[in-house]
């Protein structure tokens, strides 16, 4: 047997180690540099409340503009950045989560993180970073976990966001101050079809009709 093929099993562990490792870490959070910067800025001048629902995530968060209108009596802050992926999240929460004090965070991101090649195993592993990160600091606050949507121009990886929400879903069902808050589904038709008019015209987005359907679901999870 030639001795030099040996450590090629290692070898390929090792590899594989590596990849898996770097397919948890945040994707590029210097990206969202400037974003943050506005969000602390802002926070200075007008510090946020404590004991609120912060909500955090990619452009599904940013984009929800009806947030106050949406959840009447609910003390909201909207802390929802780009095309930012749930690594970014765990990322920055030091600075736009946990300074909040907040009694429930509402956290919507994945979905850019599996189309641009993250496994589901590699977003449950960021959701947990991101709720063990949380609770180090506020062992009480609630963490609610909105599903992936299956938005249509994304077809492509309708199964891998189906089983990264079946992934969070349980992971969540083994700590009491976590829920898994299935928004996507009622996005759906009776069929499990898409219903593109809930959507912008990007088909990713979501139009007000999507929203209303997420406050619906949403809002018996944010009562005191």
């Amino acid at each position: 047997m030639n001795l030099l093929l040996r450590p090629l099993p290692r070898l390929r562990a090792a590899l594989l180690a590596s990849l898996l490792v770097a397919n948890i870490l945040p994707a590029a959070p210097e990206k969202w540099a400037a974003d943050i910067d506005s969000f602390t800025a802002s926070d200075a001048s007008q510090p946020p409340a404590s004991g609120a629902v912060v909500f955090v995530g990619s452009y599904s968060i940013r984009l929800w503009a009806t947030l106050v209108e949406d959840f009447p009596g609910v003390t909201t802050i909207n802390r929802g950045f780009g095309g930012s992926e749930l690594a970014d999240s765990v990322f920055y929460a030091d600075r736009i989560v946990i300074p909040y004090r907040p009694r429930i965070v509402v956290a919507y991101a994945g979905e850019n993180d599996l189309w641009d090649g993250k496994s589901p195993g590699a977003i449950l592993a960021d959701f947990r970073a991101f709720r063990a990160k949380v609770h180090a600091a506020l062992p009480q606050t609630k963490f609610l976990y909105l599903a992936i949507k299956e938005s249509p121009s994304r077809a492509r990886i309708r199964e891998l966001v189906r089983s990264a929400n079946r992934l969070i879903a349980a992971d969540c069902a083994t700590d009491p101050r976590c829920r898994f808050v299935d928004v996507a589904t009622p996005l759906l038709d009776a069929t499990g079809g898409y219903r593109p008019e809930l959507f912008r015209e990007d088909q990713l987005h979501l139009r007000p009709a999507g929203y209303a359907i997420w406050a619906k679901v949403l809002a018996p999870h944010l009562k005191p």
